[in-house]
């Protein structure tokens, strides 16, 4: 159940992890929006129902049909009392929306520094066992995140390496049934690590495709070898050159299923550069919604610009433009449609970057006081754009 169906996931089928058939994973990373990034365990700590089942709703509008979520020590501390209801509530509500669920154990416990404190981590291994290993949505424990990153010193990943292969073998004698893996931000780390997982995992925020078609080669290649399934547990930031919808597009393509780093816009975390929705369900950028369906931009010889003015629109709207400018009695409402016409036009032909907008700015001016000064700034910023996509009248 682990691909494009809606019906709820079935625990039952995913007990022998080398017969998952993991390339259908359409996943997502999961922060509520309200959270901060650095504060992931505020999502168990200040839960809110109705935010998670409302986010959960959206992931379900692209048909995705995995989450992966941190539950770290620290939300174990602070909220013990209701934390296992709050994690069933969760896995409960994924599973009706036919989603699984991996939870992530994150690194910054105690006995990550002081080996003698294990056996903290058996018990809150067995306190998160006990909550949800029942819960037929639980589709993985992904045991810690990134211990090969940052890659120095030596002695950092050394350590990591070797809590991992505690936690792993802990899982593994506690919770038989649920399959464990790694999310190791590199190749080598993962290969490192095979012997100890059941289900490999990489992340990739590679910068060119030929890049990232080369790791995925690596990737399915070393999972045929050892005779385990292989998903991709982090794509897609925009500060690394690495877009979501070129990395879903190779991924899909490379047949290696995934899971974007994010589904919510964190605000007051790394939402500047990872993210589909905000918290009222709108986007930031259409092509990363339309790239999880499977549509992706055409970027080929065979491209067919859009051509604005091909019913006479933009040269309209320039010349009334400069005339809205050169009338000294200009109706503030008339010269906000002139704008909005031209911002519709240069968003719909792709002829501005959408890092904010053009409608958007005119939208501000509608819903602030009048401020003749700012529409004539706008008005002939928009007319300088436009004048260029004017086609020559036939004579």
């Amino acid at each position: 159940m682990l691909g494009y169906s809606s019906s709820p996931v079935n625990k039952t089928t995913i007990q022998n992890p080398c017969k998952l058939d993991l390339t259908k994973v359409r996943g997502f990373n999961y922060t509520p929006a309200f959270i901060e990034n650095k504060q992931k365990e505020d999502c168990w700590v200040k839960y809110n129902k109705s935010v998670i089942e409302h986010d959960l709703d959206l992931a379900k509008s692209l048909n995705l049909n995995q989450v992966r979520v941190f539950v770290r020590y620290n939300a174990y501390q602070l909220a013990k009392d209701s934390l296992a209801g709050r994690l069933q509530h969760f896995i409960r509500e994924s599973n009706k929306r036919g989603m699984g669920v991996m939870l992530v154990l994150d690194k910054r416990s105690p006995w990550d520094n002081d080996t003698t404190l294990r056996p903290l981590a058996r018990q809150f291994a067995q306190f998160l066992i006990k909550a949800v290993s029942g819960q037929p949505g639980l589709i993985m424990w992904d045991v810690m995140n990134e211990p090969d990153y940052p890659t120095k010193p030596k002695e950092l990943t050394v350590k990591n390496s070797n809590n991992c292969k505690f936690m792993a073998k802990l899982f593994h004698e506690l919770d038989k049934k649920t399959p464990i893996t790694i999310g190791m931000a590199y190749l080598d780390g993962m290969e490192e690590l095979a012997d100890y997982v059941d289900v490999l995992q990489y992340h990739d925020y590679e910068y060119t495709r030929e890049r990232i078609r080369k790791n995925i080669d690596r990737a399915k290649k070393f999972a045929a070898k050892v005779g385990k399934p292989l998903i991709n547990g982090e794509i897609g930031c925009i500060c690394r050159a690495n877009p979501y919808d070129v990395a879903l597009e190779e991924f899909s393509k490379g047949g290696v299923g995934w899971y974007i780093w994010e589904l919510m816009i964190v605000r007051n975390g790394w939402g500047v550069v990872h993210g589909v929705f905000y918290e009222d369900g709108t986007v930031r950028d259409p092509s990363i919604a339309a790239a999880i369906l499977g549509f992706y931009r055409k970027r080929d010889a065979n491209i067919l610009p859009a051509v604005p003015d091909y019913e006479g629109w933009v040269t309209k709207s320039v010349d009334k433009g400069n005339q809205w400018l050169l009338d000294p009695n200009a109706s503030w409402s008339e010269g906000l449609d002139i704008a909005e016409t031209c911002a519709n036009l240069m968003e719909s032909a792709e002829l501005v970057p959408m890092r904010t907008p053009p409608t958007r700015d005119v939208r501000m001016l509608r819903e602030g006081n009048t401020d003749m000064a700012a529409l004539k700034v706008l008005m002939k910023k928009y007319i300088e754009i436009l004048e260029p996509y004017k086609l020559k009248k036939k004579s």
